[in-house]
Parts: C-alpha cells; sequence; structure tokens
C-alpha cells in the first residue's frame, strides 16, 4: 500500500458515497495479499475485482482486464500508474468509455520502469482526461504536449483514519517511554531519500532523539546496514509495513520526508492534518503544501548537510515547530478538503465523457 493505493481507495469511497457505481479492478501477483487495500473499499460498497497474475503474464492481464471491462461497460475507466495507463486504458478500454489517467509522478526506480513511464508521459496525450496531482506536473506534461483541454491540476486530499493515542502508537512502534522521537512513514525505495535521513541523523547524533522509520521496500537492508555502520544502530527503529499508517503520527514530534521526487504525497498531507512538525524536501507539489517557514521546513533534496541543519532547528526549539504545526493543520483543512476533491473529480469525469463525445 503506496499513495497511489491510497488514492484509489479514497476517490472511489467517496464517490461510491455520492451514489456513483464504481468498481475497482486490482492486478495482483498470486502471493500478495489485499486485506489493508480492501477492507475500507468493501466497507463502502465498492466491488473490488481482483485479477492474480504473474509479474510478466502481460496477455493474461490484457485478457483478463478487457473481459471484465466488456461486461462492466463503465462510462468511464480511471487508470493509475504506467502499466494500467498502457495496458488498459490505452490497449482494452471499450470504444464507449472515455479514458482518464492520473499522472502521481516518477517512482524513478530505473530500467524498465523509466521506459514505461517515458512511454506513459507521451500516450496521455491521448487520454480524454489526465490529472495532474501538483504544478510541476502539470507544467511537464502541458509541454509533453497533453491538450490543455483534457488536462486537470487536482492535488491529493486526504481522509485519514483516526489517530491513534500517543502511548499506544509509541507502545506498537517500540518507542514507548522515549523522549522526542523523529519518524519516517513511506516506501522503502531510493525515490524517497531514506538513506539521506539517515545520513543527516548521524549528524545530530549529539541531540536526544529517537527515530522509527515505518515501511518496507528493497532498500531497508541496506538502510538498516547504514544506520549500523554511522552507530545509530540502537537510535533507529526499522518498524516494517504497518497497516493504516498514518495511524500512529502521534507518536512523532518530527516528521521527516526527504524524497528526491514527488507528486503531492498522501503521507505528508496525513502528517499535516496530524498537526505533526514536518521537515521535507522541496519536490513536486510539496511546496504547495508548506508555506516555509510559517508552516514547516522545506531542504534541498539529497542534501544530508541541509536537513541535519533543518532538524536541529526544529529540535533546538521546539514551541516554534509546534506553532507552524498548527498553522499547517489549518492550512490543509482549508485547501485540501476531502469533499471538494470529490468534487472535481467528478466535473473531470463529465469533460472526459463529453471529450468523448458520450453524454454525461
Amino acid at each position: 500500500m503506496g499513495g497511489l493505493e491510497r488514492v484509489v481507495q479514497g476517490l472511489a469511497s467517496g464517490l461510491a458515497a455520492r451514489g456513483h457505481w464504481i468498481d475497482v479492478i486490482a492486478v495482483v501477483e498470486p502471493d500478495v495479499r489485499t486485506d489493508d487495500l480492501r477492507a475500507p473499499l468493501d466497507a463502502a460498497g465498492v466491488t473490488v475485482h481482483e485479477l492474480r497474475l504473474g509479474g510478466r503474464d502481460y496477455l493474461g492481464e490484457i485478457r483478463g482486464v478487457g473481459a471484465l471491462l466488456r461486461q462492466l461497460a463503465p462510462d468511464v475507466l480511471h487508470t493509475h500508474g504506467y502499466r494500467a495507463d498502457l495496458m488498459h486504458g490505452l490497449l482494452v478500454r471499450p470504444r464507449r468509455t472515455a479514458n482518464v489517467s492520473t499522472l502521481h509522478g516518477s517512482s524513478r526506480l530505473g530500467g524498465i520502469s523509466h521506459a514505461f513511464e517515458w512511454v506513459q508521459e507521451r500516450a496521455l496525450r491521448r487520454f480524454d482526461g489526465v490529472v495532474a496531482v501538483s504544478t510541476p506536473l502539470e507544467k511537464q506534461l502541458l509541454a509533453l504536449g497533453v491538450p490543455r483541454a483534457a488536462l486537470h491540476r487536482i492535488p491529493n486530499a486526504t481522509n485519514a483514519p483516526p489517530l491513534l493515542p500517543r502511548a499506544e502508537a509509541r507502545a506498537a512502534l517500540g518507542v514507548a517511554g522515549a523522549g522526542v522521537v523523529i519518524g519516517f512513514i513511506g516506501r522503502l525505495i531510493p525515490i524517497k531519500g531514506t538513506d539521506v535521513l539517515v545520513q543527516a541523523l548521524a549528524s545530530v547524533s549529539d541531540l536526544p532523539w529517537d527515530a522509527v522509520i515505518v515501511g518496507g521496500g528493497p532498500e531497508r537492508e541496506r538502510l538498516e546496514s547504514l544506520a549500523a555502520s554511522l552507530g545509530l544502530g540502537a537510535r533507529v527503529q526499522f518498524a516494517g509495513e504497518r497497516e493504516h499508517a498514518a495511524r500512529y503520527l502521534a507518536a512523532f514530534d518530527l516528521f521527516v520526508l526527504p524524497s528526491r521526487s514527488e507528486g503531492t504525497p498522501i503521507v505528508l498531507l496525513e502528517t499535516l492534518a496530524a498537526g505533526v512538525p514536518v521537515i521535507a524536501s522541496a519536490v513536486g507539489g510539496v511546496p504547495d503544501l508548506i508555506a516555509a517557514p510559517a508552516e514547516g521546513a522545506l531542504v534541498p533534496p539529497d542534501d544530508a548537510v541541509a536537513l541535519a541543519a533543518a532538524i536541529r532547528a526544529a529540535l533546538g526549539a521546539p514551541a516554534a515547530a509546534q506553532a507552524a504545526a498548527r498553522s499547517a493543520q489549518e492550512h490543509v483543512r482549508r485547501e485540501y478538503d476531502f469533499e471538494t476533491w470529490i468534487s472535481r473529480h467528478e466535473a473531470l469525469y463529465v469533460a472526459a465523457m463529453q471529450r468523448r463525445g458520450l453524454a454525461p
């Protein structure tokens, strides 16, 4: 479960609550558990169709998704991610279905993923509606030739679950009784810059703090080795993946998001809405969320020195950090309202159907 999946959950649930007929098609590998994805969708009355296939069974995926789409005959097919855009939004979309995509940002995983993302960005010119979740992504898509009439900038919103009480959250994360706790929540992949956070923590090891890194991914072993090599092994907890991870935000006195690239990160919206002080890289849509320094601290990406300085400043002036967090909390509640987000997608779907020549 990452930000993309959280967006799909929120969008499907919110639209279903307004009386729309919503189906979600989830293509997953045979051994992947989907409880975390399905639970809120099932509760909202959204039908989830699981297509379980091996990762490279492209033909089976095309056939399976194509058969489902012919059966469902939707007015709008909204795809998320380069694979869904290319294989479903273009190849198997029924003729009388408008196609819509949300560009969440590049994964920067390299290899074949980079090639697919390059093709995806250019293929979006053929979609009836395209959502850019940040101003930089909107500019990027316009430069790539996506028609202005088809492009909609709709930053993400959040409908976060209730927070666990602070003591309960800390106990669950293994930092019960700790003093200052620095937190990170996200996938452990290079784009999230968690290695930069570990390096910055080493530079402020003279200060009293504990840190918790929540999430899983291919970088975990390397990050654990890095923390150990820098003498931080006992101070940095790797808590692994947690269901509804945003519930644990009350455990943190400071949240750090050191990403190398972002769209409009859901976890940052959730953190700001929870009133936790934030330091984040000034990438993607992050500067739209944080009017620094009044609402948090922004640092350049991939700069452990600047990040360490920001951490030192925040821990040295906790009252100022809390005041900024309260200001950011009000900003998010005012400008990133969940129901407004749903309404903007409803308008987008109507416009996409009209571009396809279909009556809404």
